[in-house]
C-alpha cells in the first residue's frame, strides 16, 4: 500500500480535528453537561497555621520531588503558562524559587517552602472537600519473549495511533483530547480494549513484554506504570506511552451497580479477588473498560509521571491539569473511611490520570510493590488540598477584587 505523503496527511488530521472540535462545540451548546453546571474555582490565600499537621511533616522528601519538577520546568521558556485554570502564572513566576531549591539544604526544607511560597485554599464553589484515591507501581512476573507460562502481551505504542490535544487549537476545549487512526480521509476511533485483547494488534511486532496473568496486565494498565520481574530475576520498568482514546470505565463502580460488592467493600484487592474467582465474568468485566494503555521501557529511577519526571512514593500527586498546575506543591489533608486522619503531607503535582477529574480531586502515589499496593488499594479518602504558590502570585490573588 502506498504511504501518503506527510503534507496531505497534516491537512487530513487538521480537517478531522476541526470536525471533531466543531462537533464538541455544537454538542456542548445543545446538551447540558458537567461543565455547564460546575461551580467556579475558589481560591483563598491563607497562612501556614491553616495547614493542619504542617509542623509535624518532614518536607525533605517533598523538596527532593520539587527539584525534579523544577528541572523539567526550567527547560521551558519563561512565558510558557503552567497547566491549570491560569492562576499559577508562567514558568518565569516559578524560576526564582526553583533556582533556590537546587542548593537549599534538605534539613531546612520547611523553611524553604515558607520563605518562597504562600498557601492558597482551593474549593469548587463553596465545597473545599473532594475524593482522594491512591495508586502505585505494581511488580508483576513477565518475560521479554513469549513462552509456555508468559502468554499475555503488553504492547508498545502503535505507529498509526494519532493523539490530538484539542486545547492547542481551541482554547475553549482545553483538557479535551481525542485519539484514533486515519482511515481513508477520516480519523476514526482506535480498537477497544476487548478488540486488542482478542488480537487486533497481534503478530505486528508491537509486543514489549509478556505476562503470566491477564489480571496483572489489567491492573498494570490501570496504574499506568510498573516493574516486570524477569525470569533471570532482573527488573524491567515500564512506563505509560499512550492510550487508545476510549474512556476509562471504573470496573469497581460496575460491580457496585450490579450488587456484587457494596460501596464500603469495594477496593482494588476486592475487585481483583472477584475477577480471579469469576474467570469468565471477570474477563468480560475487564473488557467493559474500553481504555487500553500502551507502554515503553524506561531506565529512570522511578515511575515517570505526566510531567516527565520520576515520581516519589508518598510525595507525588496526580491531579486534573484542566484545573491544577503540574509541578506545583500541594498540602494534602485527607480522612479515611474510618474517620481518622490518613494523610497530612506536602506533595508535588507530577502526574495525571484518566479517572482524576475535578477541581478537588487527586490520586496519591504510594510507591512500588506489595506494601504500596495495600495502601493504595483501599484509599477512598475525603480530603482537601492547598496549592503553594510563589508569593508574588499569591499576592495577586489576595489583591484581586472579590467576585459577586
Amino acid at each position: 500500500m502506498k504511504t501518503p505523503s506527510p503534507f496531505p496527511l497534516v491537512y487530513l488530521l487538521l480537517g478531522a480535528l476541526l470536525a471533531a472540535g466543531l462537533y464538541l462545540v455544537w454538542l456542548r451548546s445543545v446538551t447540558p453537561g458537567p461543565d455547564d453546571a460546575e461551580p467556579p474555582l475558589s481560591l483563598t490565600v491563607v497562612g501556614y497555621d491553616a495547614l493542619r499537621g504542617w509542623t509535624d511533616d518532614d518536607q525533605a522528601g517533598a523538596l527532593t520531588a520539587f527539584r525534579r519538577s523544577c528541572a523539567a520546568m526550567l527547560k521551558q521558556p519563561d512565558e510558557k503558562p503552567l497547566d491549570g485554570a491560569g492562576f499559577a502564572g508562567a514558568i518565569g513566576d516559578w524560576r526564582a524559587a526553583c533556582e533556590a531549591a537546587v542548593s537549599h539544604p534538605d534539613n531546612a526544607a520547611r523553611a524553604f517552602f515558607e520563605q518562597w511560597f504562600q498557601p492558597v485554599a482551593i474549593a469548587a464553589g463553596n465545597e473545599p472537600t473532594g475524593l482522594f484515591t491512591g495508586y502505585y507501581a505494581p511488580i508483576v512476573d513477565g518475560s521479554r519473549s513469549r513462552d509456555a507460562r508468559h502468554t499475555v502481551p503488553l504492547y508498545r505504542m502503535p505507529p498509526e495511533l494519532v493523539m490530538l490535544d484539542l486545547g492547542l487549537f481551541r482554547p475553549a476545549m482545553k483538557g479535551e483530547r481525542i485519539a484514533g487512526r486515519v482511515e481513508g480521509n477520516r480519523l476514526v476511533p482506535y480498537a477497544t480494549r476487548a478488540e486488542i485483547v482478542a488480537g487486533a494488534l497481534a503478530n505486528r511486532g508491537l509486543e514489549i513484554m509478556w505476562l503470566a496473568d491477564p489480571v496483572d496486565a489489567f491492573f498494570l494498565q490501570i496504574q499506568g506504570s510498573g516493574l516486570v520481574r524477569l525470569p533471570d530475576g532482573g527488573l524491567a520498568r515500564l512506563g505509560y506511552a499512550g492510550q487508545n482514546g476510549h474512556p476509562y470505565t471504573p470496573v469497581g463502580r460496575l460491580l457496585i451497580q450490579r450488587g456484587e460488592l457494596t460501596r464500603e467493600e469495594v477496593s482494588m484487592q476486592r475487585i481483583r479477588d472477584w475477577i480471579t474467582a469469576n474467570p469468565g465474568p471477570g474477563a468480560a468485566l475487564m473488557d467493559e473498560n474500553q481504555s487500553y494503555v500502551f507502554f515503553e521501557e524506561q531506565q529512570a529511577e522511578g515511575a515517570i509521571g505526566a510531567q516527565g519526571v520520576p515520581l516519589t512514593g508518598g510525595r507525588s500527586l496526580a491531579i486534573d491539569r484542566k484545573y491544577m498546575p503540574l509541578g506545583a506543591p500541594f498540602w494534602l489533608e485527607s480522612v479515611g473511611e474510618d474517620g481518622n486522619r490518613h494523610i497530612a503531607s506536602l506533595v508535588i503535582a507530577q502526574d495525571t490520570g484518566g479517572a482524576i477529574r475535578g477541581m478537588v480531586r487527586g490520586d496519591f502515589y504510594w510507591g512500588e510493590g506489595d506494601q504500596a499496593e495495600h495502601s493504595a488499594g483501599g484509599m477512598k479518602d475525603k480530603g482537601r488540598y492547598y496549592v503553594l504558590l510563589p508569593r508574588p502570585l499569591a499576592e495577586r490573588i489576595a489583591a484581586a477584587p472579590a467576585k459577586p
